[in-house]
């Protein structure tokens, strides 16, 4: 039996996910035979489909990109449909967000840096607590060293972390926001409680990232909406106190893929601009090392949600589980390494604490990137 024919016994209740794969480092060498990743400096020449069916085994292949358009057009509906979508996502050029003064374009890699206003974050707990003029310089730095986006957090969501009360986050973060407001940074609110999200917006926020994908507090979409915000959308199995609480997973990355899919459509169907949307697999949030490294294996799968994706690895403990459990201060190495792979498979954010480190390593790859797609034919 052919692929096709193979496919072609598939059930209405199948469901079809595209990875692009075969990257390609010079691109203009063979115009005909890959296609631009988003409007990124990735470009692939194949394409891997998983097609999951109830009671069936799973089935995988691999489609060059020349023999794309026959391929897709033989599927037996709904697959045909959804590989029209799918493809379509993949190839997106997603539109520049406008951020205060700043301008966030998605034709290269993005870092954010991480600036934690709490007693118990899991790597810089207490660092800046208390002291919002030490917070804005540590701010500061990171956007001088690179960074176009800060991410400002009152709330440790660490595992085992307790939860703060509204009124103690906004005063741990909006004093931050207000020093760091014309920085030239995109500010970023990371928070799942609308007070919070209201207070860091007056207070001079741009984007807001939620753990909960703005479940976990009932005003937050509204919040958001009403902000006209960009709003970053993170897996994590529990919109409740404690976002690692789960009961497990089938397949981790078709299971976190469909569940940022319905999430992004019931936010859209909310009112909210689909352009304004990126997504965030929610790496080390209740998910065990087997589960976020088959993540990180299959960033480039996400993509075809159609969304900026943002990848969260840094200092992690699956580092530590990698590396003859090194503590969190000495995971740099581990760090850079997950940031490198994320902007390799087309990441446009990626979120770190070690910002110069992570911004000399993407300014690395990116004068590779463009001595490849330069390079004389």
């Amino acid at each position: 039996m052919s692929q096709l024919e193979e496919l072609e016994a598939c059930g209405a209740d199948s469901r079809l996910y595209l990875k692009p794969v075969g990257l390609v480092d010079s691109p203009q060498w063979n115009t005909d035979k890959n296609q631009r990743l988003n409007n990124s400096l990735t470009w692939f020449s194949q394409i891997e489909y998983l097609i999951v069916e109830a009671g069936c085994p799973n089935r995988r292949g691999l489609v060059n990109i020349t023999q794309w358009p026959e391929w897709a057009h033989a599927l037996p509906e709904p697959l045909a449909q959804r590989a029209q979508e799918l493809f379509a996502n993949l190839t997106r050029q997603h539109p520049a967000l406008k951020c205060g003064d700043r301008t966030i374009r998605f034709d290269q890699p993005h870092v954010m840096g991480i600036l934690n206003i709490t007693p118990d974050s899991f790597s810089d707990g207490g660092m800046h607590q208390d002291d919002p003029e030490k917070a804005a310089e540590a701010g500061l730095a990171m956007a001088v060293a690179g960074s176009s986006i800060l991410d400002i957090g009152g709330e440790s969501t660490r595992p085992g972390a307790n939860p703060v009360w509204e009124g103690d986050e906004i005063k741990r973060v909006v004093p931050v926001v207000e020093r760091l407001a014309h920085c030239g940074a995109v500010l970023s609110v990371d928070t799942r409680k609308a007070a919070v999200m209201e207070a860091a917006i007056a207070a001079g926020a741009h984007l807001i990232n939620d753990v909960s994908a703005l479940l976990h507090d009932k005003r937050s979409l509204e919040v958001a909406g009403v902000s006209g915000l960009p709003v970053v959308l993170m897996h994590a199995p529990s919109s409740g106190k404690d976002p690692h609480k789960g009961e497990g997973y089938g397949n981790i990355v078709t299971d976190t893929l469909d569940w940022l899919e319905q999430r992004v459509a019931e936010v859209v169907a909310a009112g909210f601009e689909r352009d304004k949307i990126i997504i965030d697999p929610g790496l080390g949030f209740g998910k065990s090392l087997t589960d976020n490294l088959a993540l990180m294996n299959n960033i480039a799968m996400f993509h075809a949600l159609g969304q900026p994706l943002l990848i969260g690895a840094s200092r992690k403990r699956m580092i530590g589980a990698l590396s003859r459990e090194a503590p969190v201060d000495q995971r740099l190495g581990g760090s850079i390494a997950f940031a490198h792979h994320a902007i390799q498979q087309g990441a446009q954010i990626v979120r770190v604490h070690d910002v110069p480190e992570t911004v000399q390593a993407m300014q690395i790859w990116r004068g590779m990137r463009d001595a490849g797609v330069t390079a004389p034919r």
